[in-house]
């Protein structure tokens, strides 16, 4: 049997053999695989926010025609998922409106208002759909309304009606001299002899100041009914018809007669 020692003896072992490359197609083998691998920013000098597909190691600057490759791509990209306005078709408009939550037509907007004076308006709905609003974006435009522009109007109103009330009471008595001293004692006797809620309706309006000079020149006020019993039924149901806006806003004649008529009825002598 040979001995072992004198074998190895005979082939000397390289330890280096096991670590190195045996042929040349495995020496560039290792090289590619050193090129290709990730670059190190601090030993390369590559910005953190230059990526590295857009970085030229040897040049060590940015590859400007990789990036405006990239980038032509994905503007190419972009341009099919989202059409500009101008060269959209309709279907893609409408796709586009139905995704974004704009409804299929005006009818379709669900609208939710807090006073029966301000409602929702077909052609205002209309105009809204036409402009690609969405149901939260009309619902927005009647809430601003709501909170800002009713509040305007309506004072502004209140301000005219209050005006034409004052000049139909001064035509009634005989200037704004006469009104202003007859205007002082109904105060004193109203707030002196009425209910507070009742002074505060019939002094609301010139067909309620009249009825109220009428039972102040009778001196005795007496609230009644057919049956001579008072009730407050009837005198709130005058309260809320004089809140209605065919009273205070159209003034509307037949209604005003019989808001009125219900006060002669309710205060006489």
């Amino acid at each position: 049997m040979m001995d072992p020692t004198l074998a190895a003896a005979d082939e000397p072992l390289d330890v280096l053999d096991t670590a190195a490359p045996s042929t040349a197609d495995d020496v560039s083998t290792v090289v590619e695989a050193e090129a290709s691998a990730p670059a190190d920013p601090e030993l390369s000098g590559r910005p953190d926010s230059i990526p590295e597909k857009f970085w030229d190691q040897e040049a060590a600057e940015v590859r400007t025609d990789a990036l405006l490759k990239s980038y032509l791509e994905l503007e190419r990209r972009m341009s099919r998922m989202l059409p500009s306005p101008e060269d959209a078709t309709p279907e893609e408009v409408a796709r586009l409106q139905r995704a974004l939550g704009v409804p299929e037509a005006a009818d379709d907007y669900a609208i939710e208002t807090t006073t029966e004076v301000l409602t929702a308006d077909p052609e205002v709905n209309q105009q809204l759909h036409a402009a690609g609003f969405t149901q939260a974006q009309a619902q927005l435009v009647y809430k601003l309304a709501e909170d800002y522009l009713l509040p305007a109007v309506s004072e502004a109103y209140g301000e005219v009606f209050v005006e034409q009330e004052l000049h139909k009471l001064e035509s009634a008595f005989g200037g704004a001299e006469t009104w202003q001293a007859t205007a002082a004692q109904l105060r004193t006797w109203g707030k002196a002899n009425l209910d507070t809620d009742v002074y505060a309706t019939l002094s609301a309006s010139a067909d309620g100041v009249m009825a109220m000079n009428a039972m102040m020149q009778a001196r005795e006020p007496v609230v009644v009914q057919a049956d001579d019993r008072p009730t407050i039924g009837d005198e709130q149901s005058l309260r809320r018809m004089m809140q209605d806006p065919r009273y205070w806003r159209e003034r509307d004649p037949a209604f005003v007669a019989e808001v009125t008529r219900g006060f002669e009825r309710l205060f006489r002598d």
